[in-house]
């Protein structure tokens, strides 16, 4: 007798058991895989668009390239994939209960010490009769991002008139380096 069949039909157990979110570790470390891409590439480009235009050049980069990498990265993946933040400057990044829960949790973990590099967290989650998985990291405030984030002196005049104008309830700014500035958001029904 074959062991082509078995081996096919424990793959699709397998496979079953990931899909149906029984498998959190695997979850975890795909969610983790997608988020950790995207950073990197938003800040090379608004590293090009600084050197270009300066940092009011960059905030058209922050606004109108990081969706579009969120939305590469959702195709991609099959994650939906977004940025929140409990001080948002886009109106679309408010987080829902439990990214808000989750953004107060890293803010206190912060608060206490520990990095918010490493803060990160995963979780299996019902919400109108539909499990999904869910998953934030952090994102942490760099140096580079106080001249549009940091506070009314770290900001250039027209830095803040470029964030008035495209971002008239902005409330993205006052930040300090190492704080957690927001984190991306990934999502998966399962």
């Amino acid at each position: 007798m074959s062991t082509r069949p078995l081996t096919l039909l424990f793959l699709l157990m397998l496979a079953g058991s990931v899909i149906a979110g029984d498998d959190e570790p695997a979850l975890l470390a795909e969610a983790r895989s997608v988020a950790t891409a995207v950073p990197p590439k938003l800040l090379s480009v608004l590293q090009q668009e600084i050197a270009r235009g300066g940092f009011e050049g960059a905030i058209a980069a922050c606004r109108d390239f990081a969706p579009r990498l969120a939305a590469q990265a959702s195709a991609d993946s099959g994650w939906h994939l977004r940025r929140v933040s409990l001080k948002n400057r886009n109106p679309r990044a408010v987080p829902d209960a439990w990214e808000r829960e989750v953004l107060e949790d890293f803010d206190r973990r912060v608060t206490a010490g520990e990095p918010a590099a490493g803060l990160e967290r995963g979780a299996v989650v019902e919400a109108d009769g539909r499990r999904e998985y869910r998953y934030l990291k952090a994102l942490p405030t760099q140096e580079l991002c106080l001249a549009c984030h940091g506070s009314a002196e770290q900001v250039s005049p027209a830095v803040r008139s470029r964030l008035d104008e495209l971002y008239p309830d902005d409330q993205a700014t006052g930040y300090v380096s190492g704080q957690v500035r927001g984190a991306v958001a990934l999502r998966r029904a399962l």
